[in-house]
């Protein structure tokens, strides 16, 4: 099979931007961490407590412990109680190339008894509209001066480009399943609510993101159980330092 001169060309550049992906423009780690809900979003309310307060307590947990390693560069959708579009979300994640997105919600129920943790990673029945995240992107370089000598003639509506676009989306999400399986792990290794594993859905904020990212549900707000885990101070920081161990291991392997 012969390869055009311009789809080897973009494969050498999807080359690089999964490189740029990887290891971040800056040298560091890059993770966003994104407490779900905020502001008039409350998120589920059960026994006095809002999703939205329990997320943002122990994402900034997470943040805290990952502040001390070396290399980790952090960026938050949001630190105080405020508002934040879900579109925007991405946006914050992918303006800052990050290499992880981790958003960290709480599961609710009208059965009282449903409870534990789940991790959720991209839903395959989406991976198109994650590689048209990915196009779009990218389309900006056509805003540059001087993009076609820039760029070296790399173009994202060209077929090639669109293969090196398709390895990329499905190296994300294998390297979220990972990910999402360190974090379960170390849930039913320390924590006191149950794991309930893995799931892929088509959540729109997974979708958009242009990088390997989870979707945490700590645990159940209306469960009696879980919730008694959630709102204490120690059991946030059992649940932090979960995540938090999560995700270094991560950059630890493939950084």
């Amino acid at each position: 099979m012969n390869i055009s001169k311009k789809t080897k060309i973009a494969f050498a550049f999807l080359t690089m931007l999964f490189i740029a992906n990887t290891y971040g423009q800056s040298g560091n780690f890059k993770v966003t961490l994104d407490a779900g809900h905020g502001g008039k979003d409350t998120g589920a309310k059960y026994f006095d407590n809002k999703e939205k307060d329990l997320t943002l307590a122990v994402t900034l947990k997470v943040g805290k412990l990952l502040e001390q390693n070396a290399g980790i560069e952090l960026i938050y959708t949001r630190k105080t109680d405020e508002f934040i579009e879900l579109r925007e979300r991405a946006k914050i994640a992918n303006r800052a190339n990050s290499n992880l997105f981790v958003s960290i919600h709480c599961n609710a129920n009208r059965s009282p008894t449903g409870n534990g943790s789940e991790t959720y990673v991209m839903g395959m029945s989406r991976a198109n509209m994650n590689l048209e995240v990915s196009k779009a992107e990218n389309s900006v370089i056509f805003l540059e001066d001087n993009y076609e000598k820039t760029y070296k003639g790399f173009d994202p509506n060209n077929p090639g480009t669109l293969i090196g676009l398709q390895i990329v989306q499905e190296s994300n999400l294998t390297s979220s399943i990972d990910l999402a399986t360190k974090i379960q792990n170390n849930f039913s290794n320390t924590m006191s609510i149950k794991s309930r594993g893995i799931k892929q859905e088509p959540l729109w904020v997974l979708d958009a993101t242009t990088m390997p990212g989870v979707l945490i549900e700590i645990g159940f707000i209306s469960n009696k159980i879980d919730v008694s885990i959630l709102e204490s101070e120690d059991g946030q920081n059992t649940i932090a330092a979960a995540i938090a161990n999560a995700i270094i291991s991560y950059k630890n392997e493939n950084f």
